[in-house]
């Protein structure tokens, strides 16, 4: 109810013309306020502020050197970083400050995933970026720009194509005597913590679950979903999520899994997690790429245990983890002053390998995050394809690479999906907190679905 409140409002102020910086498409900003200099834009003295989370701190060293190297266009621009609980939390602050016409509070650009990311090109918040995305296609990996496109046209700017990934603790394998490669399929991989399971006396868990909004994010939306092609509106935006068999395949191995106590009830990306996982008590973690960070943050003294895997496929589908992609978006204000200088700033990140490859020598110096780059020009360098001692001397660069081949294609987004998954999530919550059987939490998902949204806007 709340989406459909805001979506009305969005639509009237657009009617009335309240709604600012549409036409501001300059990736110069104002003549008033950024002038030409030998050809370049020169940027006036200011703060540009980026919305980010997870661990964007990060990011801010790149944005330091970054500003020091580029002095003649942006000699005193300082960039500041805010950090939000996550993309949810970056697309709400951004539309309510939006309705509110605070534009002055609103941040210059954001990082922010497809679903929220069609929520707000919708309401035309952030900047439509297709003249300078199109020419760049062909130089990216495959499907980089695929979930930033609204009606015909891109409105965000591809920032990392990450695979899904089995992460296993070797050792814990090891020492039960339980045969990793049978977690290529899904199946497979339910009968190895049924094993692990056994072995050890119930004391290791094939992986966990989240009691909150998580499981539907990662085991739901980004995992078993696409891998069992499964389906939430089908081709006219329908409601199917309660007779799609997709759904049901997807979420009976959920339940499989979790009914059978194969999986440690625990929030994720929390001290618990991380203590069960230091102890051997979770073998697993069926997951986005992204979860490299947390593991080598988080329990740098496992640091030669573990190994990646492409992740489980369904055998009567055979697709692996579906790629996630996620943008940085630049925001529709009114000037628009620093919307080039964000622009310069994405695409440097993502074509500049001598910047790019510093910048990641620093985050392995600090245990930090880091992603491959979307530039297959990049990815050819040697640089992504050294072995790491946290993989046992694996690559884990060149295992990323590899793993986008043979993905499950990602469900259909529509600008509807965020409000879906509020809806979604709820009934999984209720699952996990033994409130309601897998099967009423299907049947329920799709009639709320279909109560509070009804119809999904398909992109054809």
């Amino acid at each position: 109810m709340k989406k459909k409140i805001v979506s009305m409002v969005l639509a009237l102020m657009m009617m009335m013309g309240a709604f600012v910086g549409c036409g501001s498409n300059s990736s110069a900003g104002t003549a008033s306020t950024a002038s030409a200099t030998n050809g370049k834009t020169v940027y006036p003295k200011g703060k540009v502020v980026i919305y980010a989370y997870g661990q964007p701190q990060y990011l801010q060293q790149y944005y330091d050197a970054w500003l020091e190297r580029n002095k003649d266009i942006a000699s005193g621009v300082t960039i500041e970083i805010v950090q939000t609980k996550g993309a949810d939390d970056s697309r709400q602050k951004v539309t309510t400050t939006y309705l509110s016409g605070s534009y002055d509070d609103l941040p210059d650009a954001m990082y922010i995933d497809p679903v929220n990311l069609m929520d707000l090109a919708k309401g035309d918040i952030v900047k439509d970026e297709t003249a300078l995305v199109t020419p760049l296609v062909d130089k990216m990996v495959s499907g980089a720009a695929n979930d930033a496109k609204f009606q015909g046209k891109i409105y965000g700017l591809p920032d990392s194509v990450r695979p899904q990934m089995l992460f296993y603790n070797k050792q814990i394998f090891d020492k039960y005597g339980v045969d990793p490669s049978q977690m290529s399929t899904v199946e497979g991989y339910i009968e190895a913590g049924k094993q692990l399971k056994e072995k050890s006396n119930g004391k290791v868990y094939l992986s966990y679950i989240d009691p909150g909004s998580k499981t539907w994010r990662y085991w739901g939306r980004r995992g078993l979903m696409p891998q069992a092609n499964a389906k939430i509106w089908d081709d006219e935006g329908n409601v199917v999520i309660g007779s799609d068999s997709g759904t049901k395949l997807a979420l009976g191995a959920l339940d499989t899994m979790y009914s059978q106590g194969l999986l440690l009830k625990s929030t994720i990306m929390e001290p618990a997690l991380y203590d069960a996982t230091r102890k051997g008590e979770v073998a697993t973690f069926d997951i986005g790429a992204f979860w490299d960070e947390f593991l080598r943050k988080n329990v740098p003294e496992t640091s030669g245990q573990w190994r990646v895997m492409s992740a489980p496929v369904f055998k009567d589908v055979g697709t692996a983890g579906a790629p996630v992609s996620s943008y940085f978006a630049i925001v529709n204000k009114k000037d628009g002053v620093y919307a080039g200088l964000c622009e310069k700033l994405w695409k440097d990140f993502n074509f500049d390998s001598t910047s790019r490859q510093e910048w990641v020598n620093k985050m392995v110096e600090q245990n930090a995050p880091y992603s491959n780059p979307i530039s297959l020009d990049m990815l050819k360098n040697k640089f992504w394809k050294e072995s790491s001692t946290f993989y046992g001397g694996e690559s884990f660069r060149a295992k990323e690479s590899e793993f986008l081949q043979n993905g499950s294609k990602n469900l259909v987004v529509t600008p509807q999906d965020a409000e879906a998954d509020e809806i979604i999530s709820a009934e999984l919550e209720k699952y996990v907190a033994g409130s309601q059987s897998m099967k009423e939490a299907i049947a329920n998902m799709d009639k709320n679905l279909k109560a509070k949204i009804g119809k999904a806007k398909i992109e054809k």
